[in-house]
């Protein structure tokens, strides 16, 4: 099968839309907190769009918008304005959308990615404000006739735009460029970036030119992606469309496809806009805003330490390895967990090993957050230092950390409830060393031939004889000594 995307150098631009994590929308009083809300209730005449009704800007937007702007590396000029974006579509209450178009908050940016080994520069044309839309509810009914209902609730929620330059050279880096840019926002605090419920939306501009030449192909926009794994596998088939088209002598329409995830293609929606057709103008309700210094100086001061950073001093200040602080830094929420541990147990390695291991292996087959669980780092804490006592066997310790994540009770209360406590009586251990013994023939005469993984084995199985309670130190010498009168 001829490989036609090979003579194609792939060329993406992303577009993310955040929303803001303020409570109440962009333009007006109304609750931003619609996700659980009954449908139109969080709504007044100004999200509604009714006629006389005036917008007033969210102040904590404009900040998020900027912090984000400044995490991102942006410009931030003294001046930026909102404009009136026009286009109807039935979830738009106005018939236009308060955004930014040549005036935004925050531009000429630029996003690092890590790509092969090698440090990638991403960058960041625009960060501006606008609104969220309408939902629409597509329904069928059991005689096939359908209709469409419509929720204001989501209308005028403060939403962050993000535009990149086509910068991005294959869906694998789009994929890296998005985990790393929600990964900012989320440590910010100015976004969920849960894109399943989409407060972090994806669209995605792609386009191919032969390698080698530096003017850009035809691009289409990829809409209707709702997963990094969804992003990847849109780009990867859209890439691989328009080459099989170029190679059959067909033209690239610019136009927006839609991901269709069941089916795994992209299909055309329609023709793509042009800003000319949105007739873009000053939004005459609302004031230029004058962005001072000073305020920008607060902004910075107020950053926290962002992902790359903290990963940096987590391997410097605790000599972790980068892979161990690579998923300590996953969220703001891994990192504090880690670091309020490591002030009551100071053995960083240790505890850095139990919370990616078993800590987080909990934490996902029950899909809780770190910040909710019943574990908290004093209770690990508390677990690891009777390890260290040797009033607990490190597996005993594990079948602990499941009960005190189950039921919140601390480490020393579980161990002598479930007579977890480790034995080191020789005369109790001897008897369970000489029943494995006896029971594993084929592990003595491995030990008896040399084979130093049979003493494992055997010391795995009296763990297991005694359920993870013995002292390994014991019974390793047990162990040597009822082998050597074997």
């Amino acid at each position: 099968m001829v490989d036609n995307l090979s003579r194609y150098e792939i060329v993406i631009g992303l577009e993310v839309h955040a929303q803001l994590l303020t409570e109440s929308k962009m333009y007006c009083a109304c609750s931003a907190q619609y996700a659980a809300a009954p449908p139109n209730t969080l709504v007044c005449p100004t999200c509604l769009g009714l006629p006389g009704a005036l917008p007033v800007i969210n102040r904590r937007a404009v900040e998020y918008t900027l912090m984000t702007g400044l995490a991102l590396n942006c410009e931030i000029p003294a001046f930026a304005k909102f404009d009136r974006k026009n286009y109807n579509y039935p979830d738009l209450m106005k018939g236009y959308q308060i955004s930014q178009y040549d005036a935004p908050l925050c531009r000429k940016g630029w996003l690092e990615l890590e790509v092969d080994g090698e440090t990638k520069r991403v960058g960041i044309t625009r960060v501006h404000l606008e609104e969220d839309v309408a939902k629409l509810l597509h329904v069928s009914e059991p005689g096939g006739e359908s209709h469409t209902l419509i929720d204001v609730n989501r209308s005028g929620v403060p939403l962050m735009e993000i535009v990149s330059e086509p910068d991005i050279r294959s869906p694998e880096e789009a994929r890296l460029y998005l985990v790393k840019l929600r990964e900012i926002l989320r440590y910010l605090g100015v976004s969920t970036g849960n894109m399943e419920e989409g407060s972090f939306r994806c669209d995605a501009n792609i386009s191919l030119r032969p390698k080698g030449t530096v003017e850009f192909g035809v691009k289409t926009e990829v809409k209707n992606m709702n997963s990094f794994r969804a992003v990847y596998r849109a780009l990867e088939y859209e890439a691989r469309r328009q080459a099989d088209v170029l190679a059959a002598s067909g033209r690239i329409t610019q136009e927006t496809r839609g991901w269709v995830e069941a089916r795994g293609e992209t299909v055309a929606q329609r023709t793509k806009e042009y800003a000319d057709d949105y007739r873009y103008f000053p939004e005459p309700d609302l004031p230029p805003l004058a962005i001072s210094r000073q305020l920008v100086e607060e902004l910075k001061r107020r950053l926290p330490e962002l992902p790359e950073a903290k990963r940096e001093r987590l391997q410097s200040q605790y000599g972790l390895p980068e892979y161990d602080a690579r998923l300590l830094t996953a969220s703001r929420e891994n990192a504090a967990y880690f670091e309020r541990t490591v002030a009551l147990y100071p053995n960083a390695k240790v505890a850095s090993n139990w919370i990616v291991g078993e800590v987080f292996r909990l934490l996902n087959a029950a899909n809780v957050e770190i910040d909710q669980t019943k574990v908290t780092p004093e209770r690990l804490a508390e677990l690891l230092q009777m390890v260290d006592r040797g009033e607990v066997s490190r597996g005993a310790a594990k079948t602990a950390l499941e009960e005190m994540f189950a039921s919140g009770k601390p480490a020393a209360q579980v161990v002598k409830e479930k007579g977890l406590g480790q034995v080191s009586d020789v005369g109790a251990l001897r008897e369970a060393v000489r029943q494995v013994v006896a029971a594993n023939p084929q592990g003595v005469a491995d030990y008896k031939a040399g084979k130093k993984q049979a003493m494992g084995f055997l010391v795995g199985q009296v763990m297991k004889a005694t359920k993870g309670t013995a002292n390994p130190a014991v019974v390793n010498r047990l162990l040597a000594e009822v082998l050597a009168n074997e």
